[in-house]
Protein backbone atom coordinates (compact mmCIF):
# COMPACT_ATOMS: atom_id res chain seq x y z
CA UNK A 1 0.00 0.00 0.00
CA UNK A 2 1.50 3.37 -1.02
CA UNK A 3 2.30 5.96 1.63
CA UNK A 4 -0.21 8.75 2.17
CA UNK A 5 0.44 12.10 0.51
CA UNK A 6 -0.21 15.62 1.77
CA UNK A 7 0.30 19.04 0.23
CA UNK A 8 1.70 22.10 1.93
CA UNK A 9 1.54 25.61 0.48
CA UNK A 10 3.65 28.36 2.09
CA UNK A 11 1.52 31.50 1.68
CA UNK A 12 2.96 33.90 4.25
CA UNK A 13 4.95 36.08 1.83
CA UNK A 14 4.17 39.60 0.67
CA UNK A 15 5.19 39.26 -2.99
CA UNK A 16 6.56 42.79 -3.28
CA UNK A 17 7.95 42.34 -6.80
CA UNK A 18 4.47 42.09 -8.28
CA UNK A 19 3.93 45.71 -7.19
CA UNK A 20 0.46 45.40 -5.69
CA UNK A 21 -1.11 46.47 -2.42
CA UNK A 22 -2.26 42.92 -1.65
CA UNK A 23 0.03 39.94 -1.03
CA UNK A 24 0.29 38.34 -4.46
CA UNK A 25 -1.36 35.06 -3.42
CA UNK A 26 -4.59 37.04 -3.00
CA UNK A 27 -4.42 38.89 -6.31
CA UNK A 28 -7.39 37.89 -8.45
CA UNK A 29 -7.31 36.18 -11.82
CA UNK A 30 -10.66 35.55 -13.49
CA UNK A 31 -12.49 36.40 -10.27
CA UNK A 32 -10.53 34.19 -7.90
CA UNK A 33 -7.30 34.66 -5.95
CA UNK A 34 -4.14 32.97 -7.21
CA UNK A 35 -4.10 30.89 -4.04
CA UNK A 36 -7.47 29.34 -4.91
CA UNK A 37 -6.07 27.85 -8.13
CA UNK A 38 -2.88 26.63 -6.45
CA UNK A 39 -4.93 24.90 -3.76
CA UNK A 40 -7.54 23.55 -6.18
CA UNK A 41 -5.39 21.28 -8.34
CA UNK A 42 -3.87 19.70 -5.25
CA UNK A 43 -7.13 19.33 -3.32
CA UNK A 44 -8.84 17.61 -6.25
CA UNK A 45 -6.13 15.00 -6.75
CA UNK A 46 -7.21 11.59 -5.36
CA UNK A 47 -3.76 10.82 -3.90
CA UNK A 48 -3.66 13.92 -1.71
CA UNK A 49 -5.32 13.57 1.69
CA UNK A 50 -5.17 17.20 2.85
CA UNK A 51 -3.83 20.56 1.72
CA UNK A 52 -2.22 22.64 4.47
CA UNK A 53 -1.85 26.36 3.77
CA UNK A 54 0.77 28.12 5.90
CA UNK A 55 -0.28 31.73 6.56
CA UNK A 56 1.17 34.62 8.46
CA UNK A 57 -0.27 35.23 11.91
CA UNK A 58 -3.09 37.73 11.63
CA UNK A 59 -3.97 36.84 8.03
CA UNK A 60 -7.63 37.77 7.65
CA UNK A 61 -8.03 37.31 3.91
CA UNK A 62 -7.90 33.52 3.80
CA UNK A 63 -11.11 33.17 5.83
CA UNK A 64 -12.93 35.50 3.43
CA UNK A 65 -12.35 33.12 0.52
CA UNK A 66 -14.82 30.35 -0.24
CA UNK A 67 -13.14 26.95 0.16
CA UNK A 68 -16.32 24.89 0.51
CA UNK A 69 -15.97 23.17 -2.87
CA UNK A 70 -12.97 21.24 -1.52
CA UNK A 71 -15.03 19.56 1.17
CA UNK A 72 -12.86 20.27 4.18
CA UNK A 73 -9.64 19.08 2.53
CA UNK A 74 -8.03 22.52 2.99
CA UNK A 75 -6.66 23.54 6.40
CA UNK A 76 -5.00 26.87 7.27
CA UNK A 77 -1.99 26.97 9.60
CA UNK A 78 -1.26 30.42 11.02
CA UNK A 79 2.43 29.87 11.68
CA UNK A 80 4.25 31.45 8.73
CA UNK A 81 7.88 32.49 9.15
CA UNK A 82 10.07 35.24 7.73
CA UNK A 83 11.43 32.98 4.97
CA UNK A 84 9.99 30.26 2.78
CA UNK A 85 12.08 27.64 4.56
CA UNK A 86 10.84 28.83 7.95
CA UNK A 87 7.21 28.75 6.81
CA UNK A 88 7.50 25.20 5.46
CA UNK A 89 9.33 24.02 8.58
CA UNK A 90 6.73 25.62 10.88
CA UNK A 91 3.93 24.10 8.81
CA UNK A 92 5.45 20.64 9.04
CA UNK A 93 5.72 20.99 12.81
CA UNK A 94 2.12 22.16 13.08
CA UNK A 95 0.90 19.17 11.03
CA UNK A 96 3.07 16.56 12.77
CA UNK A 97 0.09 14.86 14.43
CA UNK A 98 -1.46 14.25 11.01
CA UNK A 99 1.53 12.97 9.02
CA UNK A 100 3.72 9.93 9.53
CA UNK A 101 7.45 10.01 8.85
CA UNK A 102 7.14 8.00 5.63
CA UNK A 103 4.27 10.08 4.21
CA UNK A 104 4.90 12.21 1.16
CA UNK A 105 4.72 16.00 1.40
CA UNK A 106 4.25 18.03 -1.78
CA UNK A 107 5.30 21.64 -1.25
CA UNK A 108 3.79 23.99 -3.84
CA UNK A 109 4.09 27.73 -4.46
CA UNK A 110 1.05 29.82 -3.54
CA UNK A 111 1.57 31.96 -6.65
CA UNK A 112 1.94 29.06 -9.10
CA UNK A 113 -1.72 28.72 -10.16
CA UNK A 114 -1.39 26.83 -13.46
CA UNK A 115 -0.20 23.43 -12.25
CA UNK A 116 -1.77 20.71 -14.38
CA UNK A 117 -3.18 17.34 -13.30
CA UNK A 118 -0.80 15.65 -15.76
CA UNK A 119 2.28 17.02 -13.98
CA UNK A 120 0.96 15.82 -10.62
CA UNK A 121 0.25 12.36 -12.00
CA UNK A 122 3.75 12.22 -13.47
CA UNK A 123 5.33 13.27 -10.18
CA UNK A 124 3.53 10.54 -8.27
CA UNK A 125 4.23 7.97 -10.97
CA UNK A 126 7.97 8.60 -11.04
CA UNK A 127 8.69 9.28 -7.37
CA UNK A 128 6.40 6.86 -5.54
CA UNK A 129 9.24 4.37 -4.98
CA UNK A 130 12.15 6.83 -5.04
CA UNK A 131 14.37 6.80 -1.97
CA UNK A 132 14.99 10.57 -1.97
CA UNK A 133 12.10 12.29 -3.73
CA UNK A 134 12.29 15.12 -6.23
CA UNK A 135 10.67 18.03 -7.99
CA UNK A 136 9.16 19.28 -11.20
CA UNK A 137 11.64 21.23 -13.32
CA UNK A 138 12.32 22.37 -16.87
CA UNK A 139 15.62 22.21 -18.80
CA UNK A 140 17.05 25.68 -19.41
CA UNK A 141 16.42 26.66 -23.03
CA UNK A 142 17.70 30.27 -23.16
CA UNK A 143 21.27 31.48 -23.27
CA UNK A 144 22.44 32.49 -19.80
CA UNK A 145 24.36 35.70 -19.15
CA UNK A 146 26.16 36.58 -15.94
CA UNK A 147 26.08 40.33 -15.20
CA UNK A 148 28.65 42.53 -13.49
CA UNK A 149 27.87 45.40 -11.11
CA UNK A 150 27.23 47.74 -14.04
CA UNK A 151 24.64 45.34 -15.48
CA UNK A 152 26.90 44.45 -18.39
CA UNK A 153 27.66 40.94 -19.53
CA UNK A 154 30.50 39.50 -17.51
CA UNK A 155 30.24 36.01 -19.00
CA UNK A 156 28.03 33.65 -20.96
CA UNK A 157 27.32 30.58 -18.88
CA UNK A 158 26.97 27.06 -20.33
CA UNK A 159 23.41 25.81 -19.95
CA UNK A 160 24.16 22.10 -20.33
CA UNK A 161 22.61 20.19 -17.45
CA UNK A 162 20.85 23.26 -16.01
CA UNK A 163 17.18 23.07 -15.04
CA UNK A 164 14.66 25.63 -13.76
CA UNK A 165 13.10 24.39 -10.53
CA UNK A 166 9.31 24.37 -10.27
CA UNK A 167 6.88 23.07 -7.70
CA UNK A 168 5.50 20.83 -6.31
CA UNK A 169 8.60 19.43 -4.67
CA UNK A 170 7.92 16.01 -3.17
CA UNK A 171 9.77 14.50 -0.21
CA UNK A 172 9.04 12.23 2.75
CA UNK A 173 7.91 14.05 5.88
CA UNK A 174 10.79 12.76 8.03
CA UNK A 175 13.45 13.61 5.44
CA UNK A 176 12.07 17.08 4.71
CA UNK A 177 11.79 18.20 8.30
CA UNK A 178 15.31 16.91 8.99
CA UNK A 179 16.67 18.77 5.97
CA UNK A 180 14.97 22.05 6.89
CA UNK A 181 16.06 21.79 10.52
CA UNK A 182 19.70 21.58 9.37
CA UNK A 183 19.46 24.17 6.57
CA UNK A 184 20.33 27.85 6.53
CA UNK A 185 16.94 29.51 5.74
CA UNK A 186 18.67 32.21 3.70
CA UNK A 187 20.29 29.59 1.45
CA UNK A 188 17.49 27.02 1.23
CA UNK A 189 15.30 28.91 -1.23
CA UNK A 190 13.47 25.69 -2.05
CA UNK A 191 12.99 22.31 -0.42
CA UNK A 192 15.31 20.51 -2.84
CA UNK A 193 18.17 22.79 -1.79
CA UNK A 194 17.63 21.82 1.84
CA UNK A 195 17.62 18.12 0.93
CA UNK A 196 20.80 18.60 -1.12
CA UNK A 197 22.39 19.92 2.06
CA UNK A 198 22.11 16.41 3.50
CA UNK A 199 24.23 15.09 0.64
CA UNK A 200 21.24 13.66 -1.26
CA UNK A 201 20.34 14.12 -4.92
CA UNK A 202 16.64 14.83 -5.59
CA UNK A 203 15.24 13.57 -8.87
CA UNK A 204 14.32 16.08 -11.58
CA UNK A 205 10.98 15.26 -13.18
CA UNK A 206 9.92 17.08 -16.35
CA UNK A 207 7.43 19.83 -15.58
CA UNK A 208 5.59 22.15 -17.97
CA UNK A 209 6.32 25.67 -19.22
CA UNK A 210 2.73 26.62 -18.36
CA UNK A 211 3.37 25.95 -14.67
CA UNK A 212 4.51 29.55 -14.19
CA UNK A 213 5.15 31.39 -10.96
CA UNK A 214 3.50 34.82 -10.82
CA UNK A 215 6.30 37.22 -9.89
CA UNK A 216 5.84 40.37 -11.98
CA UNK A 217 2.66 42.26 -12.99
CA UNK A 218 2.72 40.93 -16.56
CA UNK A 219 2.64 37.38 -15.24
CA UNK A 220 -0.97 37.89 -14.11
CA UNK A 221 -2.19 38.25 -17.69
CA UNK A 222 -0.21 35.21 -18.79
CA UNK A 223 -1.66 33.17 -15.92
CA UNK A 224 -5.17 34.25 -16.89
CA UNK A 225 -4.62 33.09 -20.48
CA UNK A 226 -3.24 29.73 -19.38
CA UNK A 227 -6.08 29.15 -16.92
CA UNK A 228 -8.68 30.04 -19.55
CA UNK A 229 -7.09 27.57 -21.95
CA UNK A 230 -7.06 24.84 -19.28
CA UNK A 231 -10.73 25.49 -18.54
CA UNK A 232 -11.61 25.27 -22.24
CA UNK A 233 -9.62 22.05 -22.64
CA UNK A 234 -11.39 20.48 -19.65
CA UNK A 235 -14.78 21.53 -21.01
CA UNK A 236 -13.96 20.04 -24.42
CA UNK A 237 -12.85 16.79 -22.79
CA UNK A 238 -16.06 16.53 -20.78
CA UNK A 239 -18.12 17.24 -23.89
CA UNK A 240 -16.29 14.56 -25.87
CA UNK A 241 -16.79 12.07 -23.05
CA UNK A 242 -20.52 12.85 -22.90
CA UNK A 243 -20.81 12.49 -26.69
CA UNK A 244 -19.18 9.06 -26.56
CA UNK A 245 -21.56 8.00 -23.81
CA UNK A 246 -24.57 9.31 -25.73
CA UNK A 247 -23.45 7.42 -28.83
CA UNK A 248 -23.65 4.15 -26.90
CA UNK A 249 -27.14 4.81 -25.52
CA UNK A 250 -29.22 4.24 -28.71
CA UNK A 251 -27.65 0.80 -29.16
CA UNK A 252 -28.60 -0.15 -25.61
CA UNK A 253 -32.14 1.09 -26.13
CA UNK A 254 -32.41 -0.84 -29.39
CA UNK A 255 -31.23 -4.03 -27.72
CA UNK A 256 -33.80 -3.56 -24.96
CA UNK A 257 -36.58 -3.11 -27.53
CA UNK A 258 -35.53 -6.23 -29.41
CA UNK A 259 -35.43 -8.23 -26.18
CA UNK A 260 -38.95 -7.03 -25.34
CA UNK A 261 -40.24 -8.07 -28.77
CA UNK A 262 -38.78 -11.57 -28.37
CA UNK A 263 -40.58 -11.96 -25.03
CA UNK A 264 -43.89 -11.03 -26.68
Amino acid sequence: MPAKAYALIPAAGSGTRVGAALPKQYLEVAGRPLLHYSVGTLARHPRIEQVFVVLTQGDERFARCDWREFGGRVEPLYCGGTTRAASVFNGLLAARDTMDGADWVLVHDAARPCLGREELDRLFGELEDDETGGLLAMPVADTLKRANRETRVAATEPRDGLWLAQTPQMFRYRLLIEALRAADPAVATDEARAVEGLGLKPRLELGDTRNIKVTFPEDLLLAELILANQKLAAKTLRKASTSRQDAKTPSKEKSNRNALKRKR
